[in-house]
């Protein structure tokens, strides 16, 4: 091949390496979809660094890889640290590195793939449902002992359905079963589940609500760990029992329940008690109480016999007459104390009636003294406080004189009148 054009027109259009570098970094990191893009792949080599954590990730057969590196700044915050053999998602954008001629994926965050993905969003969700109080114990309310009407949720074509019918009829007959049907399995299973509940609630008969299904792949009960089905649980106003597949780990709605157990059989078996078992307690309960009652009356004719023995040792014509003779005595001695306290307060009397006729101004006046008065019924003590002309009474021990004052001396004087 000849290329007929001149050397120096093709020295002025070739780019340098920085130059054409520059170029393609400019491609790649202005692009917006290389600047946030998920990638998912196997980790086939990691290395810590002081900088970071240096890995690359390749597609499952090989064909294809890509350098990446976590900043230590951002390896705390990672949902999953990259480790070889393991199949991640990473979040990242894409840098290129000039002196190298290599490009590789920053790496913001990391999460498992797969199951490790599903297991991830189950753990944060119960951690985030966990915060709320929704699994606290103080939360369970006891199932009623002999509820009258139930409601059931689960999908109508499941074995779980005919499994506690059968169970419920054989346990406890009679009993009024309310069916919600729910599809139970598949995308529209949350939303259904969420609605079948709402019925049962607005209905208002049933005291206890069975949530069920049998067993299944993990997916296949990935409805039971959805948050809408989760609240509608929690949010119940009746008691809720669960019963979803067999023996695994439990799913969200499980913890929320106010009773689970593994099976929709068990589940029907906890919510009613088996008539013949109540039968069995029943008569146990009769038998009892004859026994009590039988024990009681024994007792009773035991207790009045010896009160019969009892009477025919005593002499009661000695214990009357034993009473007769206190009540006797202690007649006397409340005589005795009635006289003596009698004589005490004739005693006082007299002693405060001679202390009456020594304080009477009468007794004084016998003796020949009088008392004088002024006009406004004041006694007259000193002479100096009467005036001459000033009427004046004088009561004697007998009757009683007006006077007039002619003349007043001295007090220490006989004062005339």
């Amino acid at each position: 091949m000849t290329f007929d054009t001149p050397d120096s027109l093709i020295l002025d259009a070739a780019l340098s390496v920085s130059g054409l570098t520059d170029y393609i970094r400019l491609l790649l990191e202005q692009d917006e979809q290389l600047r946030q893009v998920w990638v998912t792949g196997e980790v086939s080599s990691a290395n810590h660094h002081r900088s970071g954590l240096f890995f690359t990730l390749q597609d499952t057969d090989g064909t294809a890889g890509i350098k990446c590196v976590v900043w230590n700044s951002q390896l705390a915050k990672l949902a999953q640290i990259p480790v070889a053999g393991e199949q991640i998602i990473i979040l990242g954008s894409i840098r290129v590195y000039p002196q190298r001629g290599e490009y590789q994926l920053s790496v913001w965050q990391a999460l498992p793939a797969g199951v490790g993905l599903q297991a991830l969003r189950y753990q944060q969700l119960k951690n985030r449902l966990l915060a709320e109080g929704l699994f606290d114990r103080q939360r369970k309310r006891s199932l009623p002992i002999h509820p009258q009407t139930i409601a059931v949720v689960t999908s109508p074509t499941a074995a779980a359905w005919g499994d506690i019918q059968k169970t419920l009829k054989q346990r406890y007959p009679g009993l009024h079963v309310l069916f919600s049907p729910a599809t139970v399995q598949g995308e529209q299973a949350p939303e259904s589940i969420v609605k079948a509940i709402e019925r049962v609630d607005w209905d208002g008969r049933a005291e206890v609500l069975i949530l069920s299904r049998g067993g299944g792949a993990i997916e296949e009960l990935a409805c039971f760990n959805d948050e809408r089905v989760v609240r509608a649980v929690a949010n119940c106003s009746i008691p809720v029992i669960t019963g979803i597949g067999h023996q695994r780990d439990e799913s969200l709605v499980d913890l929320v329940a106010d009773v689970c157990v593994h099976t929709p059989t068990a589940a029907a078996e906890t919510v009613v008690p088996a008539i013949a078992q109540l039968y069995a307690e029943h008569r146990q309960r009769v038998l009892a109480l004859h026994e009590a009652v039988h024990n009681f009356g024994e007792n009773a004719e035991n207790k009045l016999q010896g009160l019969r023995n009892r009477l025919r040792r005593l002499r009661l014509d000695r214990q009357l007459e034993q009473e007769t003779q206190k009540l006797a005595w202690k007649r006397q001695q409340l005589v005795q104390v009635t006289i003596a306290r009698s004589h005490q307060a004739k005693q006082h009397l007299e002693l405060l009636r001679q202390k009456l006729a020594t304080l009477d101004p009468k007794a004084v006046l016998q003796r020949g003294y009088a008392v004088v008065r002024q006009e406004n019924g004041a006694i007259a003590r000193n002479a100096a406080e009467l005036e001459v002309g000033q009427d004046l009474s004088i009561q004697l021990a007998q009757g009683e004189v007006k006077v007039k004052v002619t003349e007043t001396n001295n007090a220490k004087n006989p004062s005339q009148v």
